[in-house]
């Protein structure tokens, strides 16, 4: 069933592309709009997709990309920045916000702002406090946007269970500090078929919704899983945050550092969804546990 055109922007990224398939399993025809129109568009022939060229900090741009729709959905993310023009503040605050009011002008129905747990204004971590700053903003300029906050995201060969099990091929597993913080991982399929749920439900806009898998880990019991699932058995080690922080510093010089100031400040605090929060529960979703996932050793 055709249920109008959503428009997704960031498309062609890990969640976003997730997030596409939902969409075209719905019944929506979709528009994935990108800054690399040539990038790979997922989805099946038997769906209606198409490819937009666009950019989030482009406002002729971004007119063009949701003429005709109903439905925007904001999946741009930035984790490493790339000044002068790539920073956080322009991708997840600026940008963010004139995607908002363009929305706004065009009489768009439904805004989804894709956030993240612990979005604060206040951190110090550049990142965190763009997120937190977007998500305001977004919300003071479009009213009824639904905002999401995914935990950590794992599945579909990517994201976090992907990168402990490439740490469990060390012999010493490294830890972040003891590994106490605790985290509530969250399959991304499962955050993408929130996205579309928020977009049938009439109690969603203007919500926001803490999205976490049905687990609480430590990092610690996080690894240990991850191991005995690929049949890995090594010893782990308390690694300071200050020395990982030392490591950060050295590795920001790459063009695509493996770790960031950004990524550990996030571990030096719990990252799970807090107390009286919306979530899938309220979407009718069964979220997926990381211990149901296969992951096979290499």
């Amino acid at each position: 069933m055709d249920k109008s055109l959503a428009v997704v922007f960031g498309g062609t990224g890990y969640l976003g592309t997730h997030i596409v398939r939902q969409l075209q399993e719905a019944g929506y025809r979709v528009r994935i709009a990108s800054r690399s129109p040539q990038a790979r568009v997922p989805g099946d022939p038997e769906f209606q997709i198409e490819g937009c060229e666009a950019d989030i900090l482009d406002e002729a741009s971004i007119a063009n990309a949701i003429e005709g729709a109903t439905a925007v959905i904001n999946a741009v993310s930035l984790y490493v920045e790339q000044p002068p023009e790539l920073t956080f503040d322009a991708v997840h605050v600026k940008g963010a916000v004139q995607l908002a009011r363009c929305c706004k002008e065009a009489g768009i129905r439904t805004l989804v702002q894709i956030s993240g747990l612990n979005a604060d204004p206040q951190s110090r971590s550049p990142y965190i406090s763009a997120r937190g700053r977007g998500e305001n903003q977004v919300r003071e300029t479009f009213p009824n946007a639904i905002v999401l906050r995914p935990s950590a995201l794992f599945g579909g060969g990517q994201g976090l269970v992907v990168t402990l099990k490439a740490l469990t091929r060390l012999p010493l597993v490294p830890l972040f500090g003891k590994g106490e913080t605790r985290l509530q991982p969250v399959h991304v399929n499962d955050v993408a078929k929130a996205a579309v749920q928020v977009l049938e439900d009439a109690e969603a806009p203007g919500q926001i919704y803490e999205l976490g898998g049905p687990q609480v880990f430590s990092y610690r019991e996080l690894v240990k899983v991850v191991m005995g699932q690929v049949h890995r058995h090594h010893r782990l080690i308390s690694v300071p945050f200050p020395l990982w922080h030392l490591g950060a510093r050295v590795l920001s010089w790459l063009p695509n550092p493996p770790l960031t100031r950004d990524q550990l400040i996030l571990m030096e605090s719990d990252n799970r969804v807090g107390p009286g929060a919306r979530t899938f529960k309220m979407l009718n979703i069964a979220p997926v546990s990381v211990t149901e996932t296969i992951i096979e050793a290499d």
